[in-house]
Order: C-alpha cells, then sequence, then structure tokens
C-alpha cells in the first residue's frame, strides 16, 4: 500500500477538507483551435486526496481540460500549476512524461504481448527488481486481481482490463491521476459496480483524482466534487449534492436531471404558483429584494405526484415513459406549464388523465428570477 498521507476524507463536503495548498490549480486557462475558442479563460483548484469530476455534455470541453492537465496539449493563455510550479504556461511547459501525472483511458490502452503483472511493471522501469516486483503484488491484491497476474488482456473480462489498467497508472505513485471516461466501454451492470470500486481504490491510495464524464449518474457517485462545464466554461463546482440540490444556473439545473420550472409570485411570505402557495421560506435564499416579483421555482420529479381525478384538477398527464422500476409522467397544467413527475412502477396512470398535481418535498427549493416584473395585483 503507498504510504500517502490522506488529507481529505470520505466525506463529500463542498470545500476540499485540507488546509494545504492545492495539489493541482488552472488559472484563466484557455485553449483555442485556430479561430475556435474551446476553453475559455478556465479556473479550477484540486486538493490532496480529492476526486473531483468534470461533467458536460460533448463538445464542452473538459477532455481538452483534461488533456491540457496533462501536458498532451499546450494552454494558449493561463498556467497550470503542479504543487505550486507552473508546468504549463507562456513561458514554461513540462512534457508529459516528467509531470508525474497518470492516465486512465476509456479504452485502457493494455500492451496485448504483456501479462496483467506486466502491465502494472510497465511504468517502473527505474525501480530495483524486488521493489518493483512488491509494488506489483501491492497493486494486483488492492484491484482484486492477485490471481490474474499471469493472464494477458484477451484473457480477462472488460472490467478486469480497467482494473489493471487503473493498477498501471497508479504503480509510479503519481501526484494526480486522471481518468477519461474510464467506464465508458463497460455494460449497465459492471459500469455501476466498476464506479464503486474505483472509489474505495482511490480513496484507499489516497490519490488525487480528475475524472470527465458526461454521465450524471457516474459523476455524483464517485465524486467528491463535481464541475459542470458548459461550452469552454465552469458553470458550478460543488459538492454532489449542492450542485444537484442548488444549482446556479438553469443549465446545470437541466444537466443534472429532470427538471421543471414553475412559475411563481414573490409576495409576503410566500410564492405563489399555478400548484398552490409554496411557503417563501422552502425557497432557497429568496431575498427581500424579490418581493412582488416573477420567479421560477425548480422542481425536480420526485417533488411533485400526480393524483388522478374525476372531476377539475391542475392538469392532464400527455406523455408517460416507462423506466422499469418508476414511470416518468408529464404533466401539462392549466396554464399551460409542463412539470414531471416520478411514480412506482405499479401506479400506472393512463394518458389524458386529469390530476391534481401536489408538491411533496420537505427540502429547500432552488429558484431562478425571470426578466419579467408583473404589475402588482390587487390586495
Amino acid at each position: 500500500m503507498s504510504n500517502r498521507t490522506m488529507h481529505a476524507t470520505d466525506a463529500r463536503t463542498d470545500e476540499p477538507t485540507t488546509g494545504d495548498a492545492p495539489v493541482l490549480e488552472l488559472d484563466g486557462v484557455s485553449k483555442s483551435y485556430g479561430t475556435e475558442r474551446v476553453i475559455e479563460e478556465l479556473s479550477l483548484s484540486v486538493h490532496e486526496g480529492e476526486i473531483l469530476t468534470l461533467l458536460g455534455p460533448s463538445g464542452c470541453g473538459k477532455t481538452t481540460t483534461l488533456r491540457l492537465i496533462a501536458g498532451l496539449e499546450r494552454p494558449n493563455g493561463g498556467e497550470v500549476a503542479l504543487n505550486g510550479a507552473a508546468v504549463s504556461s507562456p513561458d514554461r511547459f513540462v512534457e508529459p512524461e516528467d509531470r508525474g501525472i497518470g492516465v486512465v483511458f476509456q479504452e485502457f490502452a493494455l500492451f496485448p504481448h504483456l501479462t496483467a503483472a506486466e502491465n502494472v511493471a510497465f511504468g517502473l522501469e527505474a525501480w530495483d527488481a524486488d521493489a518493483r516486483e512488491r509494488r506489483v503484488d501491492e497493486l494486483l491484491d488492492l484491484v482484486g486481481l492477485e490471481a490474474q497476474g499471469d493472464s494477458y488482456p484477451d484473457e480477462l473480462s472488460g472490467g478486469q482490463q480497467q482494473r489493471v489498467a487503473l493498477a498501471r497508472s497508479l504503480a509510479p505513485e503519481p501526484e494526480v491521476l486522471l481518468l477519461d471516461e474510464p467506464f465508458s466501454n463497460l455494460d449497465v451492470d459492471l459500469r455501476v459496480k466498476m464506479r464503486e470500486e474505483v472509489r474505495r481504490i482511490l480513496k484507499e491510495t489516497g490519490v488525487t483524482a480528475i475524472s470527465v464524464t458526461h454521465d450524471q449518474e457516474e459523476a455524483m457517485s464517485i465524486s467528491d466534487r463535481v464541475a459542470v462545464m458548459n461550452d469552454g466554461r465552469i458553470e458550478q463546482v460543488g459538492d454532489p449534492e449542492q450542485v444537484f440540490q442548488q444549482p446556479e444556473s438553469r443549465f446545470v439545473a437541466g444537466f443534472l436531471g429532470h427538471a421543471s420550472f414553475l412559475p411563481g409570485y414573490v409576495h409576503g411570505g410566500e410564492v405563489t404558483t399555478g400548484l398552490g402557495p409554496i411557503p417563501r421560506d422552502q425557497i432557497n435564499g429568496l431575498a427581500g429584494t424579490y418581493d412582488r416579483t416573477r420567479i421560477d421555482v425548480l422542481v425536480r420529479p420526485d417533488d411533485i405526484r400526480a393524483v388522478p381525478v374525476d372531476g377539475e384538477g391542475d392538469g392532464l398527464v400527455v406523455s408517460r415513459r416507462y423506466l422499469g422500476p418508476t414511470v416518468l409522467y408529464e404533466v401539462r397544467l392549466d396554464d399551460d406549464t409542463a412539470v414531471q413527475c416520478m411514480h412506482n412502477h405499479d401506479e400506472s396512470i393512463p394518458l389524458d388523465t386529469e390530476v391534481r398535481i401536489e408538491l411533496d418535498a420537505d427540502h429547500e427549493l432552488a429558484w431562478f428570477p425571470t426578466d419579467q416584473r408583473p404589475p402588482e395585483p390587487d390586495e
């Protein structure tokens, strides 16, 4: 086992748990290809022992950011620093092999003519034979492949190949480990199992890791913090619960899951909506300056329930998506607002059913201002 000191714990917090200087810092980093700007003045800090995931849609710049950290690309501006020393800047560039950074590629990139043990040992040529053998045995044991050391990659399953790739990247004890869509080549069931296993391994070794994915569930489950990217910029950084429950932009709200925006009017101690009043203190950080204005309240499918009614309700079921354990319904309200709700699979509501919508959230709700400032209602 590595003797790396762990500063970050398994608890997920918005702020890293260490008071030390960041292991990795990106300060105003930009990257262009010709006239196309891919990364726009991106700044980010990652602390020792932390697992941070860059999350965003295809083309948002997350993989380019990873390549800039690894030294596989040169930035057009800004600085990348490791342990306080610049490795990419306008007047300095450290080659990838000299940065002390490990990379796990999505295709694993194992050497087919080498055994699992030989793959793990590949980056340890400078170690003496006994130390190299101990390190390989240690890592194969850590990833649960102590019995597969003599197996070649084509004799291993996809999950086992990924574990070998992870062990090989950890072998030289890198300062930072980069994971590029590490689970995308695995089937769904194995993907869930492996991301739990990879998180365990990273926490046991105390390595600082940065992962890249477009899979929201993956990012939420493996990360201490998530950095949501859009169009070459970071929209929000925080622990998974905070980013999901209190998104700072409509993009983040929509990208991290199903999101409905319920129009409301702030007045006194409540927010009036088409589903009835919501206590103002249930809306996160709704300051007094927003009194008598319109806002949009974010509601997730598990925040609301649809109840069929015989008479007049709040709206009509217009779509129904069967997801196995659950069913996602879309309801068109009388004011033409669309909201989504999630029910257990055995609670079947037919299309075109008139329903009453009940707010079923016991947590604070996020909100976003609108540009409208309507006339004050009659009192």
